[in-house]
């Protein structure tokens, strides 16, 4: 399956015989200035503080009849007339820089104008390509249509030590209500668990969820092909939603979230105190319910929470479903040495399931190993990573190599591993590539 990449819409620097010609205002703002005038009776002021423009645009489309882009008169042939083309598709590579546009034109176009022509002329290329990027992070979405999703990081001064919390930040694109989620860790557990928590917190989903590219959602095989990370794909249809990622380098479509993650930074955090991450949950918890679901936002000029009583019943609702980590179970291939793997920590299981396929369940706290629906073996969820928990009755293999990497921990075995042979330890990435490759779908670009 393709990777369906977040929607965008381009918008390049006007193309004209006319060098100096530039569109201050499309034709969608300035019918929203005049419907901002005669039906709200806004002021200029208002009207530019709410569209982000300038006073003198807004009075310039009011006194149009008839919407036109607006055109820099007397523009006059120059030195860097026949120049103008290159510098129109050379621009954005080097970030609309005057400076080495006429490097680059003095070098290698043989031009003898100034600078201070070329900067005249690269001047409203860039004011076009900020005002392309604010309506980016502008982009507006219907109700229950988006949500995106974001982490971030900051290290807290808790009673026992400093410790660096991850903050797992949903914003639903239309309300811009968000749910805010302290985690240890960002894995896929986490990770799952977090998204869980956010439609319990709302009362349901967006149709479609906007991520970054972390390998908890996509990564690269062999190829070089991104492909959905196989867990998450899996959650994503278990709920389903419509999983997008952002194309490369252009974060800035996640504008949204990504403002959400620096609210909470410069909103909560500052001046308080934590016991541990328990008590910082439920401070962000009071805080969410206070302050950030009830300010009026900046873009919307709405609370959240107001906003999001137009949203809530586009939202897709949850039908009583369980949580997917109690329903999911993960295929894996019975190693050698009697263990499988889940969250980088394995499990044994009995013998005689060598090299054969199980499957493998999280309920809450306890692991679920089951080969053709019946159930071979459980046991408790192991905290940390790469760790072992084994039964001694699943087998000696199990126990000789426990023996091997923890002679510390395990006596009077010394007479059962002499008469074993050496089993080879291999890296779990082997047993991830034979179980993924049945199932991994390309992400599209």
């Amino acid at each position: 399956m393709a990777l369906d990449e977040t929607r965008e819409t381009t918008i390049m620097p006007p193309q004209s015989h006319h060098t100096g010609e530039v569109c201050m205002v499309d034709q969608e703002r300035w019918a929203e200035i005049r419907r901002l005038r005669q039906e709200e009776r806004a002021s200029l002021s208002e009207i530019a503080r709410r569209l982000e423009l300038d006073r003198k645009t807004v009075r310039r489309s009011l006194r149009q009849a008839t919407w036109q882009p607006y055109r820099r008169a007397g523009v006059t042939e120059t030195r860097l007339t026949a120049h103008a083309d290159f510098v129109r598709g050379r621009a954005p590579e080097v970030h609309y820089s005057a400076r080495i546009l006429y490097q680059e034109l003095r070098a290698s176009r043989s031009y003898t104008g100034s600078y201070e022509t070329v900067k005249r002329f690269v001047a409203p290329l860039r004011a076009v390509q900020l005002q392309a990027e604010r309506a980016l992070l502008r982009f507006e979405t219907p109700p229950g249509q988006q949500s995106q999703i974001d982490w971030g990081q900051a290290l807290v001064s808790f009673r026992a030590g400093p410790q660096v919390v991850h903050v797992f930040v949903l914003t639903l694109g239309f309300s811009r209500r968000g749910f805010y989620y302290a985690c240890a860790d960002e894995r896929m557990a986490q990770f799952l668990e977090a998204h869980e928590r956010a439609f319990a917190h709302f009362g349901g989903h967006t149709r479609e969820h906007l991520y970054d590219r972390p390998r908890t959602v996509c990564y690269p095989d062999d190829t070089g092909r991104r492909i959905w990370n196989p867990t998450f794909k899996a959650f994503a249809d278990y709920w389903g939603f419509e999983p997008r990622v952002c194309r490369p380098y252009r974060a800035q479509t996640k504008g949204k979230v990504e403002s959400g993650v620096k609210y909470v930074k410069r909103n909560f955090l500052p001046g308080r105190r934590f016991v541990d991450l328990e008590d910082f949950q439920a401070q962000l918890d009071e805080w969410t319910a206070t302050i950030a679901d009830r300010r009026v936002h900046g873009t919307t000029h709405e609370e959240p929470l107001a906003r999001f009583a137009r949203e809530r019943d586009h939202l897709v609702p949850l039908a009583e479903q369980s949580s997917f980590q109690h329903e999911a179970r993960v295929s894996r291939i019975v190693a050698e040495d009697y263990l499988v793997s889940l969250a980088t920590n394995r499990y044994s299981v009995p013998c005689r399931f060598i090299g054969q396929r199980v499957e493998v369940q999280r309920r809450g706290e306890t692991i679920h190993i089951f080969h053709r629906d019946q159930e071979i073996a459980t046991h408790a969820v192991l905290p940390g990573q790469h760790q072992f928990r084994i039964c001694p009755e699943h087998g000696p293999g199990a126990i000789a190599r426990t023996t091997r990497q923890r002679r510390s921990t395990v006596s009077g075995l010394g007479a059962v591993t002499r008469m074993l042979p050496e089993v080879e330890v291999r890296d779990l990435a082997c047993y991830e590539a034979v179980c993924g490759a049945a199932t991994a779908q390309e992400v599209p670009r």
